[in-house]
């Protein structure tokens, strides 16, 4: 079976890069071709064209960082839709909007193709071990198909309904890390405010119910002074506008996320859209002039569970 895999960045290039590491027929393509150069080094194929690959490849997953590029890709004259044919999987990883994968998966069926959405969940930390959580919106008997390309990419997998269905939850599940990331930053703040010492602090919050997968990362090169996560402003804005809109669509009177539309749209104007998430506590910082910084947090995460194969997640409600 071969596999195409568009967008090489952040994410993509770790996802891709357990395929290539797990020994899949794997072909790639990006706008960056240094990124694609160094796929081709360890041994992936390309293609001139998005067209080309979606002929060449069973499977072809893409990994933007916007709808709008997940549409030019599949729409454009040269896209993954001209090169569809029957029986053909068009797998799309990226964090979209749940009508817009509806709207690409039908033109997927259309030419007698199957459509996915299946985007990633833990931190770019976890897709470089293949230890990340994949959603896969689809049908049952295309979950099979796909399952065994999953497990290499990802450690817990979950089926969650329909085609569309992972888009929602994907966004869900972002919306809550910024709500953290935002409270975890306020804590810390208050804490330093409070003449509390940071990595007391942090290990207080770790120890506590209060405590959270993003504190437990985020909070971390938050102490460090790096703030790098691998993941920027704009990003966390798409994020959370998608799950607003979603509420909006479903007349939910929502109230904290507006404000945290609002909060990060500042962060934004005031730092520049690719500035790394946990950034966002420079707000408080220039507020209260004080500075989150303390001794013996790294600069980065790195995921030191060791490697091994994903597995299905079944739900309660299933067993």
């Amino acid at each position: 079976m071969k596999i195409g895999f568009i967008g090489l960045g952040n994410i993509g290039s770790k996802l891709s890069g357990s395929l290539l590491r797990n020994k899949v027929n794997l072909y790639v393509r990006d706008l960056d071709l240094s990124l694609v150069q160094t796929f081709v080094d360890q041994g992936a194929g390309t293609a001139k064209t998005n067209k080309e690959l979606m002929e060449i490849c069973d499977i072809v997953i893409t990994c933007l960082p916007s709808p709008a590029a997940s549409a030019s890709v599949m729409e454009a004259k040269d896209g993954l839709l001209a090169g569809m044919s029957n029986g053909k999987i068009w797998m799309e990883m990226s964090t979209t909007d749940q009508t817009e994968v509806l709207r690409l998966g039908e033109l997927i069926i259309s030419k007698g193709g199957y459509a996915v959405d299946c985007p990633v969940s833990g931190g770019c930390h976890r897709a470089d071990t293949a230890n990340i959580a994949i959603f896969a919106g689809c049908t049952r008997e295309t979950f099979e198909i796909i399952l065994p390309i999953l497990k290499k990419m990802g450690r817990r997998i979950l089926h969650t309904g329909k085609l569309g269905s992972a888009s929602v939850l994907k966004v869900v599940t972002n919306y809550l890390a910024t709500a953290n990331l935002l409270a975890c930053s306020e804590a810390l703040v208050t804490c330093k405010a409070a003449d509390m010492d940071l990595s007391t602090a942090y290990e207080a919050i770790k120890i506590s119910s209060g405590n959270s997968f993003v504190h437990e990362t985020e909070s971390q090169v938050i102490l460090n002074g790096s703030r790098d996560i691998s993941f920027t402003m704009d990003l966390v804005a798409k994020d959370i506008g998608l799950f607003q809109n979603i509420a909006d669509r479903y007349n939910v009177p929502l109230e904290i996320s507006p404000l945290l539309v609002d909060i990060f749209a500042d962060g934004i104007e005031r730092f520049g859209p690719r500035e790394w998430s946990p950034n966002i506590i420079k707000r408080l910082e220039e507020a209260t002039g004080l500075k989150i910084i303390a001794e013996g947090f790294p600069a980065i995460m790195t995921d030191h569970e060791p490697e091994e194969s994903g597995y299905e997640i079944i739900p309660i409600s299933r067993i």
